[in-house]
């Protein structure tokens, strides 16, 4: 049973109905899901929630399908770790790391919102899947794709990460490069989406797509013993996740799951892209966009579709922003990895580099129960740390030259 009732502007709330369409035609404002929350709060209990498998769709009914998945069946319910180690390092007792680099099946959230679209894609009638992508999004729609039998065509900026690029075209889809940034990218996408009838994930099927993002902020409510968290640090690129979270949370609220939410929403990006932060910290209501430059390729957009949203959920719950420069983001990525053993990519850096900041100024209280969004997986993003490591030391296979390199370690 499905309990969407359709489309709403976030702006001039006039209503559509549900259909592959993302922008408002009279003001231009993003379209969101409308969902008949009286309904679901019938049949959607604790013990209904924890009697299903564990995976993204025991929130089935808040997730924007009509019918039952067919692809992505096990994306989800990632760990929620208590981070001692880290927390130790940060100064904060009650820290714990949400760790979506192990998500099924290509290692980031990216397989939750691409695996809502895909079944949504498929309940509209198309047979080709289409991104604008900085990486990890295109990495899981291929995959999601090919475990679909549908086609797919991934558009990327022209110099990203080869382990990315690699992690795309395994799964024989068709990847074109643009010259540009993922900006460009984007603006080029939604030209090719007026000619080409495919599911673009973030554009034509943006509104079905981002809501996959909630289930990120459900789990964190249901794994910390049915409650939120009072602080939670996000990358932020798009602007879609760090909005999807909050409202995941007052969903669950809204649905009596939780208690009254009172988390503060903190976001985290890199000074080479930077356009929400910046906002944030100078007080303004709407960002300037900026051209990236910075080794966070992930979450290196300029001019962030969801930018304007994500300021007022940072600055509507008491959160911030804050931002940190590449080496800061290397530190980072070092950090998490030497007191969690967890590998992130760049935007984990990001995230672990801001918390720490975060911390230092008070922002986070000490005692603060917080949550730390890791997105992605280490693997994908190894330029970024080749050179700020050490290399291994070689010798000979005998004791007696290991007894003297010993003493030296």
């Amino acid at each position: 049973m499905s309990f969407v009732l359709g489309l709403k502007c976030r702006e001039c709330g006039r209503e559509y109905p549900t259909e592959p369409t993302h922008v408002c035609e009279f003001c231009f404002g993003p379209l969101e899901v409308r969902y008949d929350y009286d309904g679901i709060k019938r049949v959607m209990t604790r013990q209904v929630i924890e009697s299903r498998p564990a995976t993204m769709w025991r929130y089935r009914e808040l997730i924007p399908i009509d019918t039952e998945p067919t692809v992505g069946l096990h994306n989800g319910f990632t760990p929620l770790v208590r981070a001692k180690n880290l927390g130790k390092e940060l100064g904060l007792t009650n820290l714990y790391l949400k760790n979506d680099s192990v998500c099924h099946p290509t290692l980031s959230f990216k397989d939750r919102v691409v695996a809502a679209a895909v079944n949504k894609a498929r309940e509209f009638g198309y047979d080709t899947i289409a991104c604008a992508s900085t990486g990890n999004l295109a990495n899981s729609v291929a995959a999601h794709a090919a475990a679909a039998g549908m086609k797919s065509y991934v558009f990327i900026p022209h110099d990203l990460e080869q382990s990315k690029i690699l992690g795309t075209s395994i799964y024989n889809t068709k990847i074109v490069g643009i010259k540009g940034s993922y900006d460009d990218v984007n603006r080029f996408c939604s030209e090719v989406a007026t000619v080409f009838k495919w599911a673009f994930v973030n554009i034509n099927i943006r509104p079905f797509y981002g809501d996959g993002s909630k289930t990120f902020g459900y789990e964190i409510a249901e794994q910390l013993g049915w409650r939120a968290p009072d602080c939670v640090v996000t990358p932020v690129a798009g602007s879609s996740l760090i909005t999807k979270i909050h409202k995941a949370f007052k969903e669950f609220e809204q649905l009596g799951l939780i208690g009254p939410v009172k988390t503060k929403v903190f976001a985290a990006q890199a000074t080479g892209c930077s356009p929400v932060t910046t906002a944030i910290k100078n007080g303004w209501d709407d960002f300037k966009p900026v051209k990236p430059n910075t080794i966070a390729k992930s979450i290196a957009i300029g001019n962030p579709a969801d930018g304007y949203y994500g300021i007022r959920v940072a600055r509507g719950s008491g959160g911030w922003g804050e931002d940190v420069t590449d080496p800061e983001i290397v530190e980072g990525i070092k950090l998490l990895a030497r007191t969690e053993g967890i590998f992130t990519e760049t935007a984990g850096g990001v995230t672990v580099g801001v918390a720490q900041k975060l911390a230092a100024q008070g922002r986070i209280g000490r005692d603060e129960l917080t949550v730390l969004s890791i997105t992605g997986q280490g693997l994908k993003t190894t330029e970024a740390v080749v050179n700020h490591i050490p290399a291994p030391v070689v010798i000979e296979p005998k004791l007696s030259v290991f007894e003297e390199l010993h003493k030296t370690l």
